[in-house]
């Protein structure tokens, strides 16, 4: 009913669209926290109070409230799950490991932190992702790396930074503070090409009751020991698995660390808050998020595609590929993205070069018919798969394009012309040339 004023009703209407735009960028990111207990909100407060800051809308439960629901009507309820219950044995309400896979399958990221005491259902959760957990009360342990304070079962671990996965966007700018970490191992399904190992334990650490004298092999040993793993599915959904609680907490985060070793260096703070920032920047897609712009093509010195390239066309195209930062959609750079030019195999494959705000390229078509593709394909460590496609269409040339005379062919040419002339001066001399007459 705006029929009076059409101007007002406009505006009113634009106002909204923006509105709605705005809130599609800054996502309100409501967050689920499941927690064992709720002493756990003051004991992380420092890693909870980064995510409010961030914009993160918290919802924190404990993990067997029975009023828990993640999916209401087919819809999601939360863009992110945070699960800090280790010792969970069954989720309240409507929750259960197989809503979480669900919610994962529809895009959702979920971090989760597990401990020593690790009930049944994060480790079924682990296995649906591609990480195994050892056995509940086990540790690692690494006689080598662990902490000053450590009360003598060398658990407390000191991980080095250069244990970590060689990825900023995930786990932020190198530095030299090594993490505390103490908490149950993983290893990763060798079969599961998703999974990230994040922080590895070193080639001394291993993992197994801290209680009890070796009587089996240990579920991990070595570099095989994950500490923190993580997994960007096919739709592009993030999961993050950390085999400590305490990795988040304020007492590791504002705690000094030093190698049990004699001459080791000690630290006055341990690297855990600046990775536990970088790792929820990530999972939460706050950092390595790309999608794609405006796509472009056509021949050269036009502007338009035409309705079908022809083969051996010079053909121009250009893509927009945009990154999120701080919440806002910036031109990302790079400069190993590659443009192929498929039929069932790329006929073409060359980089895209940074050319202002777009990525684009020059090359001649093949000289091949038929429906081609313009495929960019870009998969990189910590970042969102970036995939754009577009059909086009390539024809021979038509009868009146093709050259009057072939440079191949001139030798034929000249075989004709040359049975020509040969055949006239024949002629002439055949018609001109007078038999003598016989004499008796």
């Amino acid at each position: 009913g705006w029929s009076c004023d059409t101007d007002a009703g406009r505006r009113i209407l634009l106002f909204v669209c923006f509105l709605s735009a705005v809130h599609c960028v800054s996502a309100d990111g409501k967050t689920l926290v499941l927690l064992d207990n709720l002493n756990i909100r003051d004991t992380h407060s420092i890693f909870f109070r980064s995510l409010a800051d961030r914009g993160f809308d918290l919802t924190f439960k404990t993990a067997d409230d029975p009023s828990l629901s993640l999916i209401k009507y087919g819809q999601f309820l939360y863009d992110h799950l945070v699960i800090f219950s280790p010792s969970v044995e069954d989720f309240g309400g409507n929750i259960n490991v197989e809503t979480i896979t669900s919610f994962i399958d529809g895009g959702g990221n979920v971090l989760v932190a597990a401990s020593s005491d690790i009930g049944d259902p994060l480790r079924e959760l682990g296995s649906e992702c591609g990480i195994e957990f050892d056995e509940e009360k086990t540790g690692v342990i690494d006689h080598h790396n662990y902490d000053v304070s450590d009360p003598g079962e060398h658990t407390l671990i000191v991980a080095d930074p250069e244990n970590l996965l060689k990825a900023p966007t995930i786990v932020g700018k190198p530095t030299n503070k090594p993490v505390l970490f103490k908490g149950v191992g993983m290893v990763a399904d060798p079969d599961n090409p998703l999974v990230l190992d994040i922080l590895t334990g070193s080639s001394t650490s291993y993992s197994f009751f801290p209680d009890r004298p070796i009587s089996q092999y240990p579920h991990a040993v070595g570099k095989n020991t994950l500490l923190i793993a993580g997994l960007q599915a096919r739709n592009n959904a993030r999961v993050v698995f950390s085999g400590s609680l305490d990795f988040f907490s304020d007492a590791y985060f504002n705690s000094a660390v030093q190698k049990a070793r004699p001459g080791s260096q000690r630290f006055e703070q341990t690297g855990n808050m600046e990775l536990a920032e970088a790792l929820s920047r990530w999972v939460f897609k706050e950092a390595g998020v790309l999608r794609v712009g405006a796509v472009t093509h056509h021949p050269v010195g036009e502007t338009t595609p035409p309705a079908a390239y022809t083969i051996t066309d010079l053909v121009e195209y250009s893509i927009v590929i945009e990154m999120l930062s701080e919440g806002h959609w910036v031109p990302f750079d790079g400069d190993d993205i590659q443009l192929e030019f498929v039929r069932i195999d790329p006929f073409v494959r060359t980089y895209l070069k940074k050319n202002g705000g777009k990525y684009s390229v020059q090359f001649k078509l093949p000289d091949v018919y038929g429906v081609f593709q313009f495929k960019v394909d870009y998969n990189r460590l910590g970042y969102t798969h970036l995939y754009s496609s577009t059909q086009v269409s390539v024809r021979p040339l038509q009868h009146t394009q093709y050259e009057r005379f072939i440079p191949s062919a001139f030798p034929y040419y000249a075989s004709v012309f040359s049975m020509m002339t040969g055949l006239f001066i024949f002629s002439v001399v055949f018609l001109h040339m007078k038999e003598k007459e016989k004499s008796d």
